[in-house]
């Protein structure tokens, strides 16, 4: 198995509503169905998806996600086997967001940042190293662009939720992301990318 990150463009969109469509949930996770819309919504615009639901969530979804897919407002990462998509993170710079980002998250101040807010994984993919895989390329593409950090919002829980699509805590710390603050079971998990970026280069004066 070969897998290839790639960062999400509109030139994916096809890729994604496939995954989204056909693989994500293919095993009936209570989390589908689902397009990731949501953290890219505010909360006006989630009340008028949800009073127009009726009988058919999965076209409503749909229908919102490829509004916002088009207007570039869904961020994020596909993971591919060949030419499919399997795996995908919701990850994006966190002022960006509108919700879904913790309050106490908000409050910590570590520089421009990227948020990690969700992973979705085809079924027989789970458990080979995908969501890492991902998470490593999101953390050496903030490297490149210049960001402070990247963050993730894991929950600790004493079995693991169907709906722990933030990511397990030992995922982040897997990866090299450190604890900055827990409030009840939310943990704000940080890797601090300032000292692996290349410091600017000081001319010296020819006379000291």
């Amino acid at each position: 198995m070969t897998i290839e990150i790639k960062p999400l463009t509109i030139n994916l969109i096809p890729d994604y509503l496939d995954f989204f469509d056909y693989r994500a949930f293919s095993d009936g996770s209570p989390c589908g169905p689902c397009y990731c819309a949501a953290p890219s919504m505010d909360d006006a615009a989630e009340a008028q998806m949800v009073s127009e639901f009726g009988d058919d969530i999965k076209s409503t979804l749909r229908r919102y996600a490829i509004n916002l897919l088009i207007a570039g407002k869904i961020h994020g990462y596909l993971a591919f086997d060949g030419e499919h998509a399997v795996g995908w993170c919701n990850a994006g710079d966190r002022d960006g967001y509108l919700r879904w980002i913790p309050d106490i998250a908000r409050e910590l101040s570590f520089g421009k940042t990227v948020s990690v807010l969700c992973f979705a994984i085809a079924p027989e993919y789970r458990g080979q190293g995908l969501s890492l895989a991902l998470l490593d390329r999101i953390v050496a593409d903030a490297t490149a662009q210049g960001y402070a950090a990247v963050e993730g919002y894991p929950r600790i829980q004493k079995d693991r939720e169907p709906y722990d699509f933030n990511g397990p805590l030992h995922l982040f710390e897997k990866a090299g992301f450190v604890e900055k603050a827990r409030l009840d079971e939310l943990v704000v998990m940080s890797k601090d990318l300032r000292a692996t970026q290349p410091k600017p280069l000081i001319k010296q004066h020819p006379n000291g």
